[in-house]
């Protein structure tokens, strides 16, 4: 029997907020060599970092934080793309089984990836400004989309602190403008090129144990099941222990979730959905009510225009995934979809361009123009604001025979 290597390798990386989530986040050049093609050894090494898979749901082994929002990775390079700055590959992992999902991107993260990049030397100096906003454009690379983020810059460097405010995230920081380019044309990621992939702004989805309920299947910034709070018993106003205490529910939203994959031709079968984990996203809407956020702070009514809760990796997610919230933007800047509808439908002849809903953790505010152009709608751009900061820099250390 041989023995076990007793050294760790180290690997450079940097631990980074993005929005309301956190991930590591490596340039590709300095992954070990076998980790730098995608594949089982990359997989591998990730998992090992995160700390999965974990029986006993903590990642007490490693960087992850035991829920979604926290089990992330990234992986930047400079871009082979032309007119980009950086390739980012995002990863999803899962917290107790050995999986890490490629199939989407993180909305969140993307906010931090422009900053990584202009710190990390991954973006020509010469197009970092002294002193003003750095455009960064960025290649999604698991979906094929562009984004553009805008990084605040002083003195050459990123600012990262600021006055901006982001419900979800515990202190301010600097404001990033972000920018998700086209987000329902075809990407890289095999789904249908339609905003409506089924055609329909609702559908009927026959969910078995649930019913038969209305449902918008949207393809913009990540695939994304919307069904209405009280056609599943809910109100809309639900924080995370209402719904993740609850067995019976979160095996409902999952069935919700495997069925409106197959609907939406993510999958061929139901059973196909435990190997997609992080698309397509489930979410429920209402219309306006007023409530008190996880922070307990009282959300009121009169300002908002709906209320939003989402599933991710199975569970409901704290605030908003930065990729659902453009889901949520789109659908409701098309009259007749669940989303538009919660909001109050369209109440004259100009469209709804930006949206505020309620989320768990408080609010959020997205913008989205559509147009109908052929017979299909289309969207052109979807622009919010983020704020990251780099945590904490350095080595991240697995064992040498991790992969």
């Amino acid at each position: 029997m041989m023995n076990k290597p007793t050294q760790q390798l180290k690997v450079p990386a940097t631990y980074m907020r993005g929005g309301t989530s956190k991930g590591v986040f490596f340039r590709l050049q300095d992954l070990p060599e076998a980790c730098q093609q995608p594949g089982e050894a990359r997989d591998k090494l990730l998992l090992r970092v995160i700390g999965s898979p974990d029986p006993y749901g903590k990642q007490i082994d490693g960087m992850g934080g035991a829920t979604s929002s926290t089990s992330k990775t990234v992986i930047l390079s400079k871009s082979s793309k032309a007119d980009h700055d950086v390739d980012y590959l995002f990863g999803q992992v899962s917290i107790d089984k050995a999986f890490v999902d490629w199939s989407g991107n993180c909305g969140n993260l993307s906010s931090a990836v422009g900053s990584f990049a202009v710190a990390s030397g991954l973006v020509d100096p010469a197009r970092v400004p002294q002193n003003g906003t750095c455009v960064v454009r960025i290649w999604q690379a698991n979906i094929g989309k562009t984004i553009i983020a805008h990084v605040p810059i002083t003195d050459g460097l990123v600012q990262e602190a600021g006055d901006f405010e982001l419900d979800g995230v515990t202190f301010p920081a600097a404001e990033v403008q972000l920018e998700f380019l086209d987000p329902a044309d075809e990407g890289e990621d095999g789904a249908s090129g339609s905003m409506f992939p089924t055609g329909n702004l609702v559908d009927d989805l026959e969910v078995p144990g649930v019913g038969t309920l209305k449902a918008t299947l949207i393809n913009a910034g990540i695939p994304t099941i919307f069904v209405n709070a009280d056609s599943i018993g809910y109100t809309g106003c639900e924080l995370q222990d209402d719904i993740n205490s609850d067995p019976k529910a979160l095996a409902m939203f999952e069935t919700i979730r495997a069925h409106g994959a197959v609907k939406m031709g993510l999958i061929k079968h139901v059973d196909e959905a435990a190997k997609r984990q992080h698309t397509p996203k489930v979410a429920f809407v209402a219309p306006p009510k007023t409530y008190t956020s996880s922070s307990g702070k009282v959300v009121e009514a009169q300002g908002i225009d709906l209320l939003v809760r989402a599933m991710s990796m199975g569970k409901l997610h704290h605030a908003m995934m930065g990729t659902a919230a453009v889901a949520i933007g789109t659908a409701a800047a098309v009259p007749g979809t669940l989303v538009n509808l919660a909001a109050g439908g369209d109440q004259s002849e100009t469209q709804r361009e930006a949206v505020r809903f309620g989320h768990p953790s408080g609010t959020l505010r997205v913008g989205a123009q559509a147009a109908m152009e052929n017979g299909q709608w289309t969207v052109k751009k979807a622009i919010m604001s983020r704020s990251a900061r780099v945590l904490m820099e350095g080595f991240v250390r697995v064992p040498s025979d991790t992969f």
